[in-house]
């Protein structure tokens, strides 16, 4: 197991479970609460029984989905804590993917103004982007994240024991956010993940640590996105908007196949103001269309993803903020562009021709 230490907690990296134990034990909570969603109540849940005591655990169960990171369901949580009289000084277990670790993290560090947390993120993509750097929230008036607050946990436990649960869309998605952390910081992992031609049989463990570090260095510079955190958002102006249009239709994308499309625009627009050469645009493109295939966007629904890029809260002075790319390895923050560029980085991967695959 490997242990990154932050400035005020640490993250557990391999088998977690005696290390879990071992905090469980020291710290003597006077009493446990255990947030779960439908499916890591089914699937994790019997995991973690197996190897921790959760007999006198209150469990929280919550409908499943980015559709339920809301107020609702927030206030599901607040009243069932204080309907069983948990007190300022409990812990609360978040077991689940990002959705559960935000929503889940906001309400601990919301009720009764704050209670200790722990994260035990279950999918790949929780476990190397949201697992770092206690940014905590609800999605609010369609747009994400909207609503939060900043709350570092007590530890993070990371264990890829519960990759078996997953779907094999799962784990493409978090795989964009490792790629997003290569681009952005790394261009040796870069190299290494761009002769991938699929994501079968691949050793997870080696990829987690390295990503963890590249995001733990970022944050500890800048825990409150002031400044280089910023570099984190690459794919994620563009990739948010596609994500939260097709969030309640039939074609809903998971979030890092949504933020995948969001690299191939922002790359694009990189390569028009910000030096990114042809061959890496090209380079860029082709991985992600390789690994996550094409989807049709609309081009009716252009107005409304600019108007959702408009609300993000990275925004600054009315105008849309991206993090660009100069070259693999190297990001840069607070770059602008008009409207027309965008729709011209949305038309360019629109128009990218594929022989076989689609996203599903």
């Amino acid at each position: 197991m490997q242990q990154i230490d932050l400035s005020d907690y640490s993250i557990f990296v391999g088998d977690i479970f005696p290390a879990l134990s071992t905090f469980l034990k020291e710290k003597n909570y006077p009493r446990t609460v255990l947030i779960v969603d439908d499916n890591t109540e089914k699937f994790c849940l019997p995991i973690l029984a197996k190897h921790i005591d959760v007999s006198d655990f209150l469990i929280i169960t919550v409908p499943e989905g980015e559709l339920n990171k809301n107020i609702d369901t927030a206030q599901i949580i607040w009243k069932t804590m204080m309907d069983n009289g948990v007190g300022r000084r409990d812990l609360c277990i978040n077991l689940g993917g990002g959705v559960i670790g935000d929503m889940g993290g906001f309400a601990a560090s919301t009720y009764k103004r704050g209670i200790d947390f722990i994260q035990i993120p279950t999918t790949l993509l929780s476990q190397v982007d949201a697992s770092i750097g206690g940014k905590l929230g609800i999605d609010f008036n369609q747009v994400k994240n909207s609503v939060g607050v900043f709350e570092n946990p007590k530890a993070v436990f990371v264990d890829a024991i519960f990759h078996k649960t997953l779907p094999k869309g799962e784990l493409r998605s978090g795989f964009a956010e490792i790629v997003k952390h290569s681009l952005i910081e790394n261009k040796a992992q870069w190299d290494r993940i761009k002769k991938m031609d699929s994501l079968e049989d691949v050793d997870w463990v080696s990829y987690l640590a390295p990503s963890l570090k590249i995001k733990q260095r970022i944050v500890e510079i800048d825990p409150f996105e002031a400044g280089l955190r910023k570099a984190l958002n690459f794919g994620h102006t563009i990739g948010h908007a596609i994500e939260s249009d097709l969030l309640e239709t039939p074609n809903r994308l998971l979030h890092g196949e949504a933020i995948a499309i969001g690299m191939i625009c922002e790359s694009y627009i990189a390569h028009k103001i910000a030096d990114l050469s042809a061959f890496h645009l090209q380079e860029i493109t082709d991985f992600f269309i390789k690994i996550y295939g094409k989807i049709d966007l609309d081009r009716t629904t252009y107005p409304l993803l600019v108007q959702l890029m408009r609300k993000d809260k990275k925004n600054e002075k009315d105008e849309i903020n991206f993090t660009l790319l100069n070259s693999p390895g190297k990001a840069i923050i607070n770059q602008t562009c008009n409207e027309a560029l965008i729709i011209e980085s949305l038309d360019y991967y629109r128009n990218i021709r594929v022989e076989k695959g689609v996203m599903s």
